[in-house]
């Protein structure tokens, strides 16, 4: 399922999208759009891990971190 939104960008960044789009690098300036959103979850995902890590500290293996990811409650996610 998708929305359609309506969103005001700088004439800088749609004349990028359209470059983007010229050039064949993406089908379409809402795929651009998309692209970056998913960019930028994926980016906030790495920062609540390192968020994690910092508050638990490093581990060896990752079993420490599956025990102290497992206890943590993922909200955002829902």
């Amino acid at each position: 399922m998708s929305k359609q939104i309506t969103v005001r960008l700088p004439d800088e960044l749609v004349e990028f999208m359209d470059q983007l789009v010229d050039d064949h690098k993406a089908p379409s300036r809402a795929s651009v759009v998309a692209r970056a959103m998913e960019r930028e979850r994926r980016r906030q995902l790495a920062e609540r891990d390192l968020a994690i890590l910092t508050e638990h500290g490093e581990y060896d293996d990752l079993d420490g971190l599956a025990a102290a990811a497992s206890g943590t409650v993922l909200s955002d996610l829902d």
